[in-house]
């Protein structure tokens, strides 16, 4: 077998689970394909396959034949947002609409029968909601037909279908199927009340699909657009980042971002790599060290020779793999689907085969019986609390959370949280606060006001990451500063500086020895015991002693450890993932009680440890804050982010905790429980109804009570079963989540 590529290819017109099924059915069959796995919620598709057999050409011919379509042309596929943006506004539209003519008919067909001409006022309103509003329904249903499957499209075309043209006959010839003094009744409200409920249905769902591809486009943003390259002149020349090869040197100025992995060849600067690591302190870089694409330059400007190009980069690999885990299946196949495959045909089947007994055994009046037996089990068999059983209690759970703080774009993701065994932390802003503070002054004076004015003086012409939380905590006591002179920065050590006639040094204990200040065994063992806690310690020095130490960290936030301790009473096990060092992690995982931890990961590397979690049977949810934790949240089975994070981190969580506190991860796992509860509970309230109705519908105590069910207490069984769903889920509203948030 030769080689095998793998794209993924947007698919539009796909409505419900059973046709992501058709779509990849027909592309697995196809010669040279050797995967396939379609995305519903995400509208897309990834195929695995040999280009050499077949293309994405191909595909399309195949897809489109069987009614929907495939978009393998990159202008095409820039249009998908506003194509999937205009059909929803449309959706809207037609239920609002829909609602509308309907409303009238339900007060009619409940309330006033005996209005003048009531039945062909129905007519009229029911008839546009029917066969413009629902004809998705009726078209998708044929298409189904044509390859010899069903869905729940097929019950809904059949029983809003059969309800109408019932009704329509018995309203043409009121008296063919009159029973004495009685007119035959009609189904029109039945038939436009399940249009009106499954396109609203259709119009949650499309709404938590809205924004799959937001986080893809986010990723793809991080690259810029140009570069400026040096010729061999040294010339700068502005190019397209597309032109760029491996060995090429590019200028990479302050505030641009880095635009494809290398190495530094001249200059010096700090870099943002937030986008890789997580970090909050930017990197200093020096001649030989890595940059990545994405990535921002600050304050220096420096030259770099391009190793990694176009997909190779590591931005692009985070890219690639978030699509792969977007577009992989979720851990929740869509359940009403599944039984609905195998309900309509059994209503089906169960439906002709009333008709057909009492046609045989009904005697004088064997056709108005088998026609309303008929009617009767496919009324009741409406789909209706089918189709709202979960989506109703998906939305109040969804509604319930965003009460708590928790906002949940997956549905999926609330569906799969309660089952989670095991949570990955992200250490950077998710457990601590996310940004570098100054935590400890120590002064050796005890007026040090002039002191603070001479730091905040050096300190304030620095470009060091770790100045602006020094100069930052000054300003807050409104020190002010005063004017500099000879002022220099050496790489890697610190700050040196001449403040009316006096010599000042600000920076490593490497600074201060070569500055020939002196540090004492006190001073030294002082500093020892910060960096055991995980903080960057900076020595002020001047006079040939040390006239203030001073520790900067990144700190744990107050609720983080009772957070943890929480979850952790709940039979969750905990992991803590970090990019940072050994060190650092470990104090972390000490002062919040973590035992297993792992540090100095690159995004790739987090991805594949939750992989590993998740091959060893384990339901895993990642929490995270950063753009390097996207990835590793989309391989997650439960992807939860902090609200103070970034917006793709964001994007890509199925979950996000606006507070930022960990407490609230109980919470969300609390409420995925009971809305799963209440879901359970809609699926037998949905079902009970036809287990006994569908009997009851068809006749079967009629030989035994004389009873018949009357399509109207169908139609009314129905009903209730749609009222029992609604007012179940809405019971979600009101319960309690008793935990400490």
């Amino acid at each position: 077998m030769g080689t095998t590529v793998k794209n993924n290819f947007p698919v539009t017109g796909m409505n419900c689970a059973s046709c992501a099924v058709s779509v990849e059915s027909m592309l697995k069959s196809q010669p040279g394909v050797i995967s396939a796995s379609v995305n519903f919620a995400a509208s897309g598709v990834w195929v695995e396959y040999n280009p050499e057999i077949t293309n994405p050409k191909t595909f399309r011919e195949v897809i489109q034949s069987i009614g929907y379509d495939l978009i393998f042309d990159e202008k095409e596929a820039n249009q998908q947002e506003e194509i999937k943006q205009h059909k929803s506004v449309i959706l809207k539209r037609k239920t609002i609409f829909a609602a509308l003519l309907t409303l009238p008919v339900v007060v009619i067909g409940m309330f006033l029968m005996d209005l003048p001409l009531a039945n062909w006022i129905m007519l009229a309103l029911s008839t546009p909601v029917v066969f413009w509003f629902g004809k998705s329904f009726f078209i998708n249903a044929f298409k189904q037909l044509k390859h010899g499957k069903t869905n729940m499209d097929t019950l809904v075309a059949l029983s809003t279908g059969i309800a109408y043209f019932f009704s329509l006959f018995n309203t043409i010839f009121p008296h063919f199927l009159m029973f004495g003094d009685s007119h035959p009744p009609v189904y029109f409200e039945a038939s436009a009340v399940i249009i009106v409920f499954i396109l609203l249905g259709r119009l949650l769902e499309e709404r938590a699909k809205a924004n799959t591809s937001s986080a893809i486009k986010k990723l793809m943003g991080l690259q810029p657009d140009t570069v400026t390259l040096l010729d061999e002149n040294g010339s700068e020349i502005t190019q397209s980042v597309s032109t760029v090869q491996i060995g090429n040197k590019l200028r990479v100025k302050p505030g641009e971002r880095v635009p494809v992995d290398g190495i530094v060849t001249d200059g010096t600067s700090f870099v943002d790599e937030s986008s890789i690591t997580g970090e909050p302190l930017p990197v200093e870089k020096l001649s030989g060290n890595l940059v990545f694409a994405g990535t921002i330059n600050q304050k220096g400007s420096f030259v770099m020779q391009a190793r990694k190009v176009g997909s190779e980069t590591l931005l692009a690999r985070i890219i690639r793999m978030v699509q792969e885990a977007q577009g992989s299946k979720p851990p929740v196949q869509k359940l009403v689907d599944k039984v609905a495959s195998v309900f309509v045909p059994v209503v089906i089947v169960l439906s002709i085969i009333s008709f057909s007994a009492w046609m045989i055994f009904g005697g004088q009046n064997s056709l108005p019986q088998a026609l309303l037996t008929m009617v009767s089990v496919l009324i009741i068999a409406c789909p209706c609390a089918l189709g709202l059983a979960t989506p109703t209690a998906i939305m109040v759970g969804i509604g319930r959370g965003a009460e708590l703080g928790i906002l949940i774009k997956d549905a999926d993701g609330l569906e799969l949280a309660h089952r989670i065994d095991t949570l990955v932390l992200d250490k950077t802003g998710t457990i601590t606060e996310g940004k570098p503070d100054v935590t400890d002054w120590l002064w050796k004076t005890e007026n040090p006001a002039t002191l603070k004015s001479i730091l905040l003086s050096i300190e304030a012409q620095s470009e060091h990451p770790l100045s602006d939380a020094i100069t930052g905590a000054l300003q807050n006591e409104a020190v002010q500063s005063t004017s500099v002179e000879n002022f220099e920065s050496i790489t890697g050590r610190g700050v040196v500086a001449s403040i009316q006639n006096s010599r000042y040094a600000v920076g490593n204990e490497l600074l201060m020895n070569e500055s020939g200040i002196q540090i004492t065994d006190k001073d030294q063992q002082i500093a020892n015991a910060l960096q055991e806690q995980a903080k960057t310690v900076l020595f002020f020095g001047g006079e040939n002693h040390i006239l203030a130490i001073i520790a900067i960290t990144d700190p744990i936030k107050t609720s983080s450890p009772e957070a943890i301790e929480r979850i952790k009473r709940s039979g969750i096990e905990i992991h803590m993932l970090t990019g940072d060092n050994e060190h650092t992690a470990q104090s972390v995982a000490r002062q919040t009680g973590i035992s297993i931890y792992k540090a100095g990961l690159l995004p790739e590397d987090k991805a594949a440890y939750i992989k590993n979690l998740q091959q060893q049977g384990k339901v895993v949810a990642m929490v995270g804050d950063g753009i390097n934790d996207s990835h590793a949240m989309a391989q997650s089975d439960v992807s939860i982010a902090m609200g103070n994070g970034s917006d793709i981190a964001m994007d890509v969580a199925k979950m996000t905790i606006v507070s930022s506190r960990l407490g609230a991860i109980s919470s969300a796992i609390e409420l995925s429980k009971q809305t799963i509860r209440t879901i359970k509970q809609n699926l037998f309230w949905a079902f009970i109804y036809n287990i006994i109705g569908i009997p009851v519908a068809a006749g079967l105590l009629y030989p035994f009570t004389g009873f018949m069910l009357n399509p109207m207490i169908a139609g009314a069984a129905m009903a209730m079963s749609s009222v029992s769903v609604v007012s179940n889920s809405l019971r979600l509203k009101f319960k309690k989540l008793d935990i400490n948030r």
